[in-house]
């Protein structure tokens, strides 16, 4: 039995939001869920807890960054153990499958959807550039030995507008992506990693980078079938099978055919 009330601050289209609200419900958590977006002082009582970004779980004036299951588990007191990840090397190519993936569905959107917000979210060509910048961030932070803050992996997605040529810069990513996985696959991917949600180690990080950019690949997949184009390559069950996602694709309230991936 969990004790005091619990709340989770989250936002649309938040793909760890949505993964840690499928968490709790199947677990028959009870949550009270706020909306950062729609409630006008939720990101004020945030920063009143010290929280400065979401998917943050509250309790009694407590909280974590939902980010990691692990701290989940850790933060409620549940008696689970750790999910089994996939290895560096097999994580390193999902994050590639996803990248390309991007890439593909980028030029398939329509043009009248391309810079406008969808499902309350990033419109695609800023959601397409945020796919590449997780994928960047990770590479940054693990290369370099920088800190994996938020704003590391926010770097310009807010501000990428219809003059960037979001195509070239997931190609430059994929390219440095090329580059590191000769320079660090096979390594010792158990060494700690400074995040804005805590202590992580490089393997951790680098599933999150793998799990999160599937997410937002689905969705950009999303796009193009909710408006009847065939994706060039869909997403394929074994691109997906073994990271951590959420069930849904865009919120929990989704119908069984828009969840599907």
């Amino acid at each position: 039995m969990i004790s005091g009330a619990i709340s989770v601050y989250s936002a649309p289209g938040c793909s760890s939001c949505l993964r840690v609200k499928e968490f709790l419900n199947t677990r028959g958590i009870a949550f009270a869920s706020v909306n950062v977006v729609s409630d006008s002082g939720a990101m004020d009582r945030l920063a009143g807890f010290g929280a400065r970004s979401v998917p943050v779980i509250e309790r009694d004036g407590a909280f974590v960054y939902a980010q990691s299951n692990a701290d989940i588990v850790e933060f409620l007191g549940l008696d689970e153990a750790a999910e089994q990840m996939l290895s560096p090397e097999v994580l390193a190519e999902r994050l590639d499958i996803m990248l390309r993936a991007t890439l593909r569905y980028l030029p398939q959107v329509p043009s009248h959807l391309l810079h406008d917000r969808y499902r309350n979210f990033f419109a695609p060509h800023n959601l397409a550039h945020h796919i590449f910048r997780v994928g960047e961030a990770f590479i940054e932070a693990d290369r370099d030995a920088l800190d994996y803050s938020y704003e590391l992996m926010m770097r310009g997605t807010h501000g990428a507008g219809p003059a960037d040529d979001i195509a070239a810069y997931g190609r430059r990513v994929i390219s440095q992506l090329d580059t590191w996985r000769v320079q660090a696959i096979p390594g010792d991917f158990t060494a700690p990693v400074t995040t804005y949600y805590g202590c992580q180690s490089r393997h951790e990080l680098l599933e999150r980078t793998a799990w999160h950019t599937a997410q937002h690949t689905r969705q950009m997949q999303s796009v193009l079938t909710d408006n009847g184009v065939a994706p060039d390559e869909p997403l394929r069950p074994d691109d997906l099978n073994g990271l951590p996602l959420p069930r849904n694709v865009w919120s929990e309230d989704e119908t069984p055919a828009e969840s599907e991936a």
